[in-house]
């Protein structure tokens, strides 16, 4: 038995009946990343002392419960390095917290942690969450498994690479306009994003808060359920969160009273030909088995994009004033002190201060000798070194689009657009039970393809974003290839849905991916 193949189902199986234990599994996987790695640079950090400490304690609970054991006992899974995991460092990929070390686990941690899961390390991101490829993390660029000139997507490149290279069993990552979704996509992984609200964001580095959403990376449908299962519900420390009840055991899939909605606005110009003709042939075959296909128009979807990324940078600017190299994250080196005991070199009132530092108090670690510094010149400095280009262009373009006297013209009118496209979503799912749509536009592209055109990158989230700005969940299936290349197929459903959603997928991975 080859323990790197195995999903979460085949391991708990295995993990039950004694053909290995959860330190063996561990040191397999372990073992895999440090040959694979060197190739795929999925991850930013490992945590093989806290694998192995939580391995042997999975293996005690084994012993003691046996086959009442939770699923997730003993299942080596990955963290998307945006998500808190108390005592390692996270990063969000950026240089501005390269040393940050989280001092609590987020909420999502703490229940995979009390379900037993042993977490291998963090994985590679586009900073903050800012790119669609990896390729803008602050340390390296993560490549695709299935080619190594391509990229894996992104941000949660790092974690559907992990899954995909088998360097792991499953992984979490973090969707804001497609970031779960799109890497899965290009790496033949199922990737869930839930509904808004239905996963607690609590100890999840805050990138446009109306959007950011934790899911499960996974082999299979029923390993996303399994994990969507443990990480949903109401967490007090997360006011937007939802409290539902599932009912997973329940839900029964009557395939022939099925209705598909296929949005004619998802098959545009500039559409991969081949990526296209995968995903038809997916819903011909839908079709044969009885399933109502129906064509529909979402028809502000056409401006979804440009909403988006109005709305996805007014509130990054907002999220990441924290970062300034004060508080926490990487002070500059050279700044001893955040300012000397002396005044500032210009008027207070230059810098948008309201007052200077009272001239009797002595720094720790001051020196007469010392070049003074404003309190802008330690942020410009910080700020200007710590964040990434793309990071600095949202930041501006942000502030810019909250600012007085654009505010209503930029962010309040991209808001009222999302409400139309929601609208779109609702009125769409009257008479559908989900929708089908192409996870992305192409197959994954090249490293370094569209680097120098921010405009083509956003491009890679076409068919991600509109859903984000509606809140609804939606996963993404790997349903062929293209070019030697996965293609995925996008299932979307009704607010809280996620249930129906994972059922027809697991029924679509035994019915239709086989044949592809």
């Amino acid at each position: 038995m080859k323990l790197n193949d195995l999903t979460i189902t085949q391991a708990h199986q295995g993990l039950i009946k004694k053909e290995f234990s959860a330190l063996e599994l561990t040191k397999s996987y372990l073992a895999r990343i440090e040959i694979q790695d060197q190739k795929i640079f999925a991850f930013l950090s490992m945590s093989q002392g806290l694998a192995l400490e939580q391995a042997k304690k999975a293996d005690k609970m084994i012993l003691e419960q046996g086959e009442k054991i939770p699923f997730l006992v003993g299942i080596p899974m990955v963290v998307k390095d945006n998500i808190l995991v108390k005592d390692l460092k996270c990063t969000a990929g950026s240089k501005i917290l390269e040393n940050y070390i989280a001092p609590y686990d987020a909420t999502v941690i703490k229940k995979l942690k009390d379900n037993g899961a042993i977490i291998l390390g963090k994985t590679n991101m586009d900073e903050f969450g800012m790119g669609s490829s990896t390729e803008n993390s602050a340390f390296f660029a993560t490549k695709n498994p299935y080619d190594l000139s391509r990229v894996p997507g992104g941000t949660s490149g790092g974690s559907a690479a992990a899954v995909a290279a088998d360097e792991c069993i499953y992984a979490l990552g973090s969707d804001t306009g497609g970031s779960i979704r799109q890497p899965a996509g290009f790496c033949g992984a199922v990737g869930l994003k839930p509904t808004y609200g239905a996963v607690s964001r609590y100890g999840l580095i805050a990138f446009a808060s109306s959007l950011d959403q934790i899911g499960p990376i996974t082999k299979t449908a029923e390993d996303a359920e399994i994990v969507f299962d443990t990480i949903k519900g109401k967490d007090k420390m997360d006011s937007t969160s939802v409290n539902y009840e599932l009912g997973i055991k329940n839900y029964e899939l009557r395939i022939k009273e099925l209705r598909i909605g296929i949005p004619r606005e998802y098959f545009t110009e500039g559409m991969d030909p081949e990526c296209e003709k995968i995903i038809r042939k997916a819903i011909k075959e839908c079709e044969n088995l009885g399933i109502k296909i129906q064509e529909i128009s979402l028809p502000n979807t056409k401006y979804a994009l440009a909403c988006y990324y109005i709305i996805n940078v007014s509130e990054a600017s907002a999220n990441l004033a924290r970062y300034d190299g004060i508080r926490f994250g990487k002070a500059n080196s050279e700044l001893k002190t955040p300012y000397t005991a002396e005044p500032f070199n210009a008027e207070p009132s230059a810098y948008g201060l309201s007052a200077q530092p009272n001239k009797g108090f002595k720094p720790s670690g001051y020196r007469q000798s010392e070049k003074r510094k404003t309190l802008l010149d330690v942020y410009l400095k910080n700020r200007g070194e710590g964040f990434g280009a793309e990071v600095k262009r949202r930041i501006m373009l942000g502030t810019y689009a909250l600012s007085a006297g654009y505010y209503e013209a930029y962010y309040l009118k991209a808001q009222k657009i999302r409400t139309l496209i929601k609208q779109d979503f609702d009125r769409a799912f009257e008479k559908n039970d989900f929708i089908f749509a192409p996870t992305s536009p192409t197959i994954p592209f090249k490293l370094g393809e569209k680097t120098k055109d921010p405009l083509q990158m956003y491009l890679a989230d076409i068919f991600t974003v509109p859903i984000s700005l509606a809140g609804i969940p939606a996963l993404s299936l790997p349903i062929g290839k293209a070019k030697e290349m996965p293609v995925g197929l996008q299932i979307i459903g009704k607010p809280f849905q996620e249930m129906e959603i994972l059922k027809f997928a697991s029924f679509l991975e035994k019915n239709i991916c086989k044949l592809h």
